[in-house]
């Protein structure tokens, strides 16, 4: 019985933890700089489906630049945004410049979705955006390595979150892929 219980508070703690955000801010709120030093502001991308995909160069899931590109261009006319964010906060994988990332991306695997300059993702110094996630969704949005991914909705709030072992090709991630796309406001 007293087992029983303990899994109840753990599973409705759980819960909890996601459903009641608060939201006192949107992924709107945010933005990164591009691999050029631009602004890339969140807001541009109101009321889309946004992908954000902490990445890396010199991973094992790199390869999943390929599918990322594959998701960018079958779904981006039907208003889905894939972002990559570079860090170098997961065994040093990303420790290339600006300029260095994108001629990586560009030659072997032809990207073309949105890039960020490399930010930090975890802990104190991590990126507000990623603050803002964590706050909001809990620890299963604090990426744990590389090509971690993050959905959110075109409410901006998030959806969903995937770890690296989720390639954006499996049935799963598509599928709340999709279904947030056909989601109206």
């Amino acid at each position: 019985m007293l087992r029983s219980i303990k899994y109840f508070f753990i599973i409705t703690m759980l819960m909890l933890q996601t459903a009641n955000a608060n939201y006192d801010k949107l992924a709107y709120d945010f933005n990164f700089n591009d691999l050029d030093g631009s602004k890339l502001n969140l807001s541009e991308y109101r009321n889309k489906v946004i992908v954000i995909v902490n990445v890396a160069s010199q991973c094992g899931f790199t390869k999943q630049y390929e599918d990322m590109q594959k998701i960018w261009d079958n779904y981006q006319s039907k208003g889905l945004v894939m972002i990559g964010v570079p860090s170098n906060d997961f065994g040093n994988q990303e420790p290339g410049s600006s300029k260095e990332i994108k001629n990586f991306c560009e030659a072997k695997f032809g990207i073309t979705f949105p890039m960020t300059e490399k930010v930090v993702v975890k802990g104190d110094n991590a990126h507000p955006f990623f603050k803002w996630a964590k706050k909001n969704y809990g620890k299963s949005a604090v990426p744990k390595w590389n090509f971690h991914k993050i959905i959110v909705g075109k409410d901006g709030k998030i959806i969903d979150t995937f770890s690296s072992i989720t390639n954006p090709s499996s049935k799963k991630f598509i599928k709340v892929v999709e279904e947030a796309l056909k989601k109206e406001l």
